[in-house]
């Protein structure tokens, strides 16, 4: 495995999927190792591997690392994804911050019952309406990236955001102009052309199949 990048995670989206678009668009190949037994899990618990017995886990550069924001950082400063000086780096950690947690809220949806599922998206829209998407319509006004003059990370977490809103909510940036504008922008881009192309890496929306394999690889209670 020296040398290669290793993603051991379920075979879906979850915290992973951030990992799997920041190495895309840095033209990093990876293998996947997906864990769909319990067995293979307690087998990384007895190994030494989770430092805090959860995944996602990423082999890199000689590394086992853990903790999504560890990983994303590491990526975004090793491909050049992460500014060009600490102000900068400390505006993107916001921005990628305040994605993630709009994310992680749309990453529950497949664990809830039809009626909590129901009341869940409904928050989703409110906030992502009137919290999240109205500060990156504002950082994007006259600016094609949200940071700088560069290509960072919180700019690859948008796109990403973006898309995971629109299948839910498929006409809610229609009220974001330069948000529609800037995920056309980075659509065109080759790199995440490709990785939004069938057949790619890219994860599609979670469904029974892999949340049910979640609940039984953690031993989780439906």
């Amino acid at each position: 495995m020296s040398g290669k990048v290793v993603l051991t995670y379920f075979n879906g989206r979850g915290k992973m999927e951030s990992i799997r678009w920041l190495l895309a668009v840095a033209g990093v190949e990876f293998e996947e190792v997906n864990l769909t037994k319990r067995e293979e899990y307690l087998k990384l618990l007895s190994d030494g591997e989770l430092m805090y017995e959860q995944v996602p886990l990423v082999e890199i550069d000689g590394m086992k690392l853990v903790q999504t924001k560890a990983i994303l950082s590491y990526i975004a400063a090793k491909y050049h994804l992460y500014g060009k000086d600490l102000k900068e780096r400390v505006m993107i950690d916001m921005y990628a911050e305040g994605l993630r947690d709009l994310m992680e809220m749309i990453m529950v949806l497949p664990f809830l019952s039809p009626d909590a599922k129901k009341t869940k998206l409904d928050e989703i829209k409110s906030i992502a309406t009137s919290r999240y998407l109205p500060v990156f319509e504002k950082a994007l006004a006259g600016s094609q990236y949200l940071v700088g003059n560069q290509l960072s990370c919180a700019d690859v977490h948008l796109v990403e955001a973006t898309l995971m809103l629109e299948e839910k909510f498929p006409t809610i940036l229609s009220e974001f102009p330069a948000l529609k504008a800037f995920q056309a922008r980075m659509k065109s881009l080759p790199a995440i052309d490709k990785f939004l192309q069938p057949g790619s890496k890219r994860k599609p929306q979670p469904d029974d199949v892999y949340t049910k394999t979640v609940f039984e690889v953690l031993n989780l209670k439906i």
